[in-house]
């Protein structure tokens, strides 16, 4: 697509973080109060840990699209995937100093750099996709986005991953007890691993980027993530169960260097949050597209999939981890949150 540059690493992989993004800090010092040279385009480069055929990926290349036609060339997006760059943490530490433009990333590490961050991790939460947007793209989800901004972190709209189930090496999941001793991979997040407990399994947090060998290898037995996430990874070929449990909703947070951003003329960063919001409407579609087909090609790949559980036994299992959160977050946080889906 026209401006919105591939790359792929290979034996670069390796390369340090600071080499992979030298052009882009080089185009920052020499246009630092964002007035680019007449004719001259301005690249912003853009990780993510998920593959080339990821919702990631093509919800970026869309937003690219846009952010080349609302800024008349001035702006153009370079898309890094595969972790080429690092972990999500790593990433959007080079964000705070300035090292790296932008990343699309999960919740799972904000919540140390924004602790409030934590309450759309909890457990069945939103009831559904509706549900999550109407809080997300409201009120209470722009204020999650601007206290990241003590940070040095800009967020510019929530984006998506959808509903997490888990899959395992080992038996079918079916009612929480199923679970128990269960080495499971989560996210670096402390709400995903408390609830886990609260599950019976025994949480292992580590960076996607090294989860696939460790399901592998049998490092751990099984890991949580949407739909297309477990597809695009091909988790199919080292995990045998998928259960369609939905026990959290997984906003995903675009995010830009304040820095960065601050380095923007006006034009420019309007430009670059118009797509933004713009291109979080055609990413949540695309995944809602992609988790109906995928369930059926994860059948056809042989994954035992299991469709439907006693929701009410998983959140009763899982009731504790509010009690734990709730100072933390604040009880009315989470109950404007539970309550709007009747608003």
């Amino acid at each position: 697509m026209k401006n919105v540059k591939k790359k792929v690493f290979g034996a670069f992989a390796a390369l340090s973080l600071g080499a992979l993004v030298a052009c882009g800090g080089a185009d920052q010092e020499a246009s630092s109060n964002g007035e680019a040279a007449s004719g001259e385009t301005k690249t912003l480069q853009v990780g993510i840990t998920l593959a080339e055929d990821s919702h990631y990926y093509k919800g970026l290349e869309h937003f690219g699209e846009l952010v080349e036609e609302k800024s008349d060339g001035e702006l153009a997006i370079e898309i890094f995937p595969n972790g080429s760059l690092g972990g999500e943490r790593d990433m959007v530490e080079s964000l705070q100093v300035g090292s790296l433009d932008m990343v699309l990333s999960s919740t799972g590490p904000l919540g140390g750099f924004a602790p409030e961050i934590n309450v759309v991790d909890l457990p069945f939460l939103f009831e559904s996709r509706e549900h999550a947007y109407k809080v997300l793209d409201g009120e209470i989800g722009q204020e999650l986005l601007t206290n990241l901004e003590d940070q040095s972190l800009k967020g510019l709209a929530w984006w998506e991953n959808g509903f997490r189930h888990v899959t395992n090496s080992e038996r079918a999941i079916e009612k929480p007890e199923d679970l128990k001793g269960l080495k499971i991979r989560t996210m670096e997040n402390n709400v995903h691993q408390d609830s886990f407990k609260a599950l019976g399994a025994d949480p292992t947090p580590m960076s996607f980027t090294e989860l696939f060998t460790a399901l592998q290898q049998g490092v751990v037995d099984g890991q949580e993530n949407p739909v297309p996430i477990i597809s695009t990874s091909r988790f199919y070929e080292v995990q045998d169960h998928l259960t369609l449990t939905g026990h959290f909703y997984s906003p995903a947070a675009l995010l830009v260097s304040s820095q960065v951003f601050d380095g923007l003329t006006e034009d420019q960063q309007q430009a670059l949050q118009e797509a933004a919001v713009e291109g979080a409407e055609y990413e949540r579609e695309l995944v809602a597209e992609m988790e109906e087909e995928m369930i059926s090609g994860l059948k056809d790949e042989g994954m035992n999939v299991v469709e439907e559980v006693d929701k009410k036994a998983f959140q009763k299992a899982t009731e504790s981890v509010y009690d734990e959160y709730a100072d933390q977050v604040g009880e009315d946080l989470i109950k404007k949150i539970q309550d709007a889906v009747n608003e």
